[in-house]
């Protein structure tokens, strides 16, 4: 069985600490690990490493990479890249391409699909659900996690349990599925017991979906025809559809294991309590938080003290440059913020004053109409692109290590305490050589300082602009 894990979705949901840039499966929500890298060591409770693969686009491939390193060096490279989103749908088509064409397996391979931002534990129940869903895949089945639920929720899909799968061990075939309901439909569902929630994870076979493709989704079974090379060049031509819109509501062979277990997609603030155990006054604290006369209430602070006095049913949610205040109960409502933040062009929909690059990242410390102030760190052995700027010049200061610089023909070493200035339109390059992180501050002056006011005249990690 080969382990696939969606890691291309944005994530918006969580906002102000999800964003476009770095959206929820990078982010350390409940301990010292992201939810890619947790999801990684829950399937490998299932599969070996080597057979866990996750599907992820250009903008988050270096995140990607990251988080597989931080399980294991040895699948750093496990990654299937989707040239453009197009949803669930394509994504496990381009899977079934890679798995058949680079990974030569059969098509009686069952594969197991597996969304990269979800909480689940105990990890080893899940695996003992998982090798079940497996065993009926096997018998022809797409089978999926029914989540059996334990309130009337409204933020998920429901799915309805019909009669006995072939193969037995607890499949039932899928009587239907229904969207997202209201509360009084939710308290139907969970009254009637014979629904759970959608979890979004399958396991089939490779010869199986190929068939339900061929006779659900036409469009997308004809490029599966191609061969990889030629199916990812048209991808951006594929129907942006999800897996069960495209076969699973449609499909004879959909079949639900319906699983007991812990589970959240930390879909809205409203759930975190659901992974992270409340105090005795029923409140979520996340960070450097002081809460006073404070009941039901989730408090995050990023970078600073938060403290709270006679706050009930609330969430806050501070970041460096965003803070969150809504109710309890209307956390869904965080989506109407993103659109208009979107309609606005704000950038803190769409990154971090702290900024993630292949090579390191860097900070915003100050900005104003002809100046930024970045602090830069760069990992040892790495370096930025080689490039110029048209619209700024920039001074370098070496805070700790020692950089590499070059400008036009020439290259030097620059130590702490000592810096360096480019001029505008000058070709330059920064590396570190040594073996400890480099920072340094940089000081950008210009009529322009935006992030795109970069040529790049080569690069290590093949990005163009």
């Amino acid at each position: 069985m080969k382990a696939i894990i969606l890691a291309g979705g944005s994530g918006t949901r969580l906002w102000p600490v999800s964003r476009y840039g770095l959206p929820k499966q990078f982010i350390k929500l409940n301990g010292a690990k992201s939810l890619l890298c947790q999801t990684v060591e829950r399937l490998a409770a299932v599969v070996p490493l080597k057979d866990i693969f996750v599907i992820t686009n250009e903008a988050y491939l270096f995140h990607v990479h990251e988080d597989l390193k931080a399980v294991s060096p040895a699948i750093e490279n496990n990654v299937i890249l989707e040239p453009v989103g197009r949803n669930t749908a394509p994504a496990i088509a381009l899977v079934l391409k890679y798995c058949l064409e680079k990974l030569k397996c059969a098509k009686d391979e069952v594969i197991f699909i597996c969304p990269s931002d979800h909480i689940i534990q105990p990890v080893g129940k899940f695996a003992a659900y998982a090798r079940q869903a497996e065993a009926a895949a096997k018998t022809g089945s797409i089978v999926t996690f029914g989540i059996k639920p334990d309130r009337p929720e409204t933020g998920y899909g429901y799915i309805k349990k019909g009669v006995r799968a072939p193969g037995g061990g607890g499949v039932s075939k899928v009587e239907k599925f229904a969207e997202k309901p209201d509360l009084k439909t939710a308290e139907k569902y969970v009254a009637a017991g014979s629904y759970y929630w959608n979890s979004g994870m399958f396991a089939f076979t490779i010869g199986t979906m190929l068939a339900e493709f061929k006779a659900y989704a036409p469009e997308i079974a004809r490029r599966l025809g191609a061969t990889l090379a030629k199916m990812t060049a048209d991808f951006k031509n594929m129907p942006s559809i999800s897996i069960d819109y495209a076969v699973m509501e449609r499909s004879k062979k959909a079949a639900v294991l319906p699983i007991d277990i812990l589970w959240s997609d930390v879909g809205s603030w409203d759930s975190l309590p659901e992974v992270i155990k409340p105090d005795h006054d029923g409140n979520v604290k996340v960070g450097d938080v002081l809460t006073l006369d404070t009941k039901r209430t989730i408090v995050m602070g990023e970078s600073r003290l938060v403290a709270t006095i006679g706050l009930k049913d609330l969430i806050v949610i501070d970041t460096v440059d965003a803070l969150l205040i809504a109710r309890r109960g209307q956390a869904q409502r965080v989506k109407e913020v993103v659109e208009i933040l979107k309609e606005r062009k704000r950038k803190e929909v769409v990154e971090h004053l702290t900024i993630y690059r292949p090579w390191g990242y860097f900070v915003v410390l100050e900005e104003g109409p002809r100046y930024k102030i970045k602090r830069i760190v760069l990992k040892p052995g790495q370096k930025v692109s080689h490039q110029l700027h048209y619209h700024r010049s920039e001074h370098w200061i070496i805070v700790k290590g020692t950089a590499r610089v070059t400008l036009g023909s020439k290259t030097m070493l620059v130590h702490e305490n000592e810096s360096t200035y480019v001029p505008k339109s000058t070709e330059h390059r920064l590396e570190n050589p040594g073996r400890v992180p480099l920072e340094m501050i940089e000081v950008q002056n210009g009529e322009y300082v935006g992030e795109d006011d970069i040529v790049r005249l080569s690069d290590i990690y093949g990005r163009k602009q």
